[in-house]
């Protein structure tokens, strides 16, 4: 065994017993590569990873590979997952370096932590090759190496710097006009989604579409929001017999994915469908929403109350060997087995042809037709193909099941909870079931009870019963989102007061006067080469752009004026240096915030939780709700409370009108502001 075997990491556990002399990222390795004057090879990955499976399996278990390795470098093995302030740092120095990257990441350093090559993936002789020739580099002619280090790393601090602008406070409404002309060159209008393979979901940029296509209007966009939601939950990205979205998919139709399944997606995922269905009520999107809520119950759901983090792309096939997307694909053959009289029927619905063939024999269940133009196509009644397809999915789940599982990545991840809890809530605002409210509030108790210690931080990792690793920016600001949309659930203020004691500490440990953004990293945590302020939204929403959204809400709910400045700063620091709209779709999320259309609603009374579930169950997000069932210090809410009837106030820009006894009125008021 190498030094893994000390770690809780499902994935450095994977590679505990390679011949690789593997240690954790700590003081005592990086002093070693010091001590010994090595150069420090770091390999970044994570256990739903089905190419880092495939390079452990050609180089990392190889004796050869093993030998080079051991001999001449430090060699630290990293979970992005439990680093992501680590990948973020030298994922920056492998796009520099190459262009593009992903994971696994490999990178080459010098003793003290500065990078000087870097790739993905690599066959085992051009691994070899590589790192001996870098080596002999080092060893014979280091002054090209540390010349290279220098000025890479000086281009590394100059991408974390966002310019300031200081001009006064006046947001230009008609750049998003201007972005999203450019960003519609790159919509498919075939199958949904940006015109390109691979195709991730981005759940962030939907959310800004919708929200902007509601605000605006505009038919053309919410069509487009619309088509892509459809041929998502049709493809094969969408796992039709049990819930739950892989990562992403390989093509252009959403139908092959690679077939990790990652919390994060399916609770943004779950929030994104919840916004559509309020919106269009469309029976596919509730679907797709209990679908993939119970998945995550089922499967990721722990019973301390918080989730799992990931299953894994590969499993076992029937010849025993792992193999990618095994425990989701079929043969013809096993579905005419199963299916018998219905097999002609199934094959239209799911596309056992060639629209749906995926490769050796096996075929990845894909919808390519809504049920309503099948059942007119084939002359049977929709309610019939309606309850074939449940028989279907629950004949298949069952045969399924006798299958080799994908690995289970079985540790807790903070942000990623917190991601998953808000989709949870959302889903209870939107449908009415409150065992997703349960749920939600398990997981909050958990978070609060585990994760947040005495001190005031979180942690970042929870298992076997320990937490581990310094929270990041990511964590608290997900974890106060959160925090906050309970609230708008259930009015019960303690989730505020939470999320603003958590905001009050990210000022205090994160916050960057001269940057005027928030570091990834904890000042109580040891600096890494370069400094990381995460602005850029990518399938995970930049955690700057989460806590600029956190702290507008905030700002209104306690009166803070310093949280709205705050705020202000950020997003006007952000919007002049936007080329690309999808890589800052929740930044301009937050703009919208501060448009005209933007309101504050208030019910105070007895009743006010009645009316909040009933106001819950329609598309706002124009609108901050907050509310009291009784007497409140909540300064914006203070002294509006009555006993004698339920009052609705609607408020903008600190200024309230007279109060409302008359929800019908209200309601039509606040669903008719557009």
């Amino acid at each position: 065994m190498n030094e893994l075997h000390l770690e809780t990491s499902p994935y450095l556990l994977q590679h505990a017993n390679n011949p690789v002399h593997w240690k954790a990222w700590n003081e005592n390795s990086l002093a070693k590569a010091k001590s010994a004057n090595k150069l420090i090879l770091i390999s970044i990955g994570y256990s739903a990873c089905h190419w880092c499976h495939v390079m452990e399996h050609e180089s990392f278990e190889n004796d050869e590979v093993a030998a080079v390795m051991n001999a001449h470098f430090i060699n630290i093995k990293i979970d992005r997952e439990e680093r992501p302030d680590i990948d973020s740092v030298y994922m920056k120095a492998v796009q520099v370096m190459t262009g593009h990257g992903g994971w696994p990441m490999n990178v080459v350093a010098l003793p003290d932590g500065r990078p000087i090559w870097g790739g993905t993936y690599f066959r085992k002789n051009d691994w070899i090759n590589s790192l001996e020739k870098l080596q002999e580099l080092y060893t014979q002619n280091p002054e090209t190496i540390l010349d290279y280090a220098e000025k890479l790393h000086e281009g590394l601090q100059s991408l974390s710097i966002v310019p300031i602008n200081n001009a006064e406070n006046h947001f230009d409404f008609e750049i998003l006009e201007t972005l999203l002309a450019k960003w519609q060159k790159s919509f498919d209008w075939e199958f949904g989604g940006m015109a390109r393979a691979p195709k991730f979901m981005m759940p962030t940029n939907y959310e800004f579409l919708l929200r902007y296509g509601y605000q605006t209007n505009n038919k053309k966009l919410l069509e487009f929001v619309d088509l892509t939601l459809t041929k998502m939950a049709y493809g094969g990205l969408f796992d039709t017999i049990n819930g739950g979205f892989s990562r992403y998919s390989v093509d252009m139709k959403w139908h092959v994915p690679h077939f990790e399944k990652m919390l994060y997606d399916n609770g943004q995922l779950v929030s994104l469908y919840v916004n559509a269905y309020k919106l269009s009520k469309n029976k596919l999107y509730k679907e797709v929403i209990e679908k993939t809520l119970n998945f995550v119950e089922k499967e990721w759901l722990t019973s301390e109350g918080s989730f799992y983090s990931a299953l894994d792309a590969d499993s076992l096939n029937p010849e025993n060997h792992l193999e990618e997307g095994a425990f989701y694909v079929w043969t013809k053959k096993e579905l005419e087995t199963l299916l018998k009289e219905d097999f002609e029927l199934f094959s239209i619905v799911f596309n056992i042809n060639d629209f749906g063939f995926w490769e050796h024999n096996n075929y990845v269940l894909i919808q390519n037709q809504s049920l309503e133009t099948i059942a007119k196509q084939q002359n049977i009644a929709l309610e019939t193909l309606e309850q074939k397809k449940k028989s279907w999915e629950k004949l298949l789940y069952t045969e399924r099941e006798k299958r080799s599982k994908p690995r289970l990545d079985d540790k807790c991840l903070t942000s990623w909870n917190a991601i998953m809890l808000k989709g949870f809530v959302e889903a209870f605002k939107a449908l009415g079931n409150r065992n997703y409210l349960e749920i939600g509030l398990q997981n909050a108790q958990f978070i609060v009870k585990n994760l947040w210690n005495a001190e005031g931080n979180l942690f970042r990792t929870y298992k076997n019963g320990k937490a581990t690793i310094n929270g990041y920016l990511e964590d608290y600001t997900h974890v106060i989102d959160a925090f906050i949309t309970l609230y708008e659930a259930t009015l019960d203020e303690n989730w505020l007061q939470n999320a603003k004691q958590l905001t009050d500490y990210c000022f205090d440990f994160f916050y960057d006067d001269n940057a005027q953004f928030f570091s990834f990293t904890s000042k109580k945590d040891s600096e890494l080469i370069t400094p990381h302020f995460e602005v850029e939204d990518n399938v995970i929403p930049a955690a700057n752009s989460v806590m600029s959204d956190n702290l507008f809400r905030l700002s209104i709910y306690f009166n803070n004026s310093y949280y709205e400045t705050i705020c202000q700063q950020m997003v006007q620091n952000i919007v002049p240096t936007i080329d690309y709209p999808s890589a800052y779709s929740n930044w301009l999320n937050v703009l919208l915030n501060f448009s005209e259309q933007n309101k504050e609603l208030a019910i105070c009374g007895t009743n006010a939780l009645d009316y909040l579930e009933k106001i819950n169950q329609n598309y706002l997000p124009n609108i901050i709700i907050a509310g009291a069932t009784k007497e409140t210090k909540l300064p914006f809410l203070e002294n509006r409370f009555s006993e004698k009837e339920t009052l609705f106030y609607l408020c903008q820009n600190k200024t309230c009108d007279i109060p409302s006894n008359d929800f019908i009125a209200i309601s039509k008021q606040i669903t008719n502001l557009l």
